[in-house]
């Protein structure tokens, strides 16, 4: 997967800062792997302590520049102080990865009000407070990528989920909605729909059902967190320089 994106290691500023929302575990705690890999200074960010200090840890072992804290991203004030950190420590962003996010399934019929705000809470207020934080200094330096978690589920829908597919859905119409503001600031606006990646949040999901899911891929496998994380780094890089507003499905072919 590395050589087929041709991104390699030392061929990035060590200067540009990448941060990471929900980056403790699965999809994000892979991608903020990739950057550190990709000589990226890496901002971890989670609802979870302990993960945020298990992921710079594991990262940092590698002697990267990795820097972490617990946030919560539906606390705006909060999210507004953890990015003045992150400019107080290196006085730039350039690089955003909306990847926190949850999930709370149930039918409609029997799904709650607080079933329904918290997974759009987290899944969309979270992405905005997030990119709202960031998007000042980016604007300042006339250049910076913001790449936002989708989901094959906010493209298609899916069952049990009516609160996540509205969230994800949200999420493109954020993406496409910024990529017009922001693209003539120099700040390129993208989202990625993963399709059933084999990470944690699939744990609840029956073997069953998942089953039946690898059967739908034409490539009869689940996707890895590792192949995720490579298309948020080609996004990122001046190789995807005039890619901007789209919603790329990365699921195995799954949707055909």
């Amino acid at each position: 997967m590395e050589a087929s994106l041709q991104l390699k290691e030392g061929s990035i500023q060590r200067d540009e800062v990448v941060v990471i929302s929900g980056a403790g575990s699965g999809i994000g705690l892979a991608t903020a792997r990739r950057f550190a890999e990709l000589g990226y200074r890496v901002v971890a960010c989670d609802i979870d302590p302990q993960r945020v200090d298990e992921a710079v840890g594991d990262i940092g072992q590698g002697r990267h520049d990795v820097w972490g804290r617990a946030v919560d991203v539906t606390w705006r004030a909060g999210v507004q102080d953890f990015v003045s950190q992150i400019i107080d420590r290196y006085g730039r962003v350039d690089v955003l990865v909306n990847n926190a996010g949850i999930t709370v399934d149930a039918r409609i019929e029997s799904m709650t009000e607080s079933q329904f705000d918290q997974v759009m809470s987290v899944n969309v207020k979270g992405v905005v407070n997030l990119s709202q934080a960031v998007i000042p200094a980016m604007r300042q330096a006339e250049r910076g990528v913001i790449l936002n978690a989708s989901s094959v589920v906010g493209l298609y829908g899916n069952f049990g989920q009516t609160n996540y597919a509205a969230s994800k859905f949200a999420v493109i119409g954020m993406t496409k909605t910024w990529a017009r503001e922001l693209g003539p600031s120099g700040i390129r606006v993208n989202a990625v729909c993963p399709g059933f990646i084999a990470t944690p949040m699939l744990a609840a999901v029956p073997d069953k059902v998942l089953e039946k899911v690898v059967q739908k891929s034409w490539m009869r496998r689940l996707g890895e967190a590792s192949e995720i994380a490579d298309v948020y780094a080609f996004l990122a890089s001046d190789a995807a320089s005039y890619i901007n507003g789209v919603a790329l499905e990365v699921s195995g072919g799954i949707s055909l």
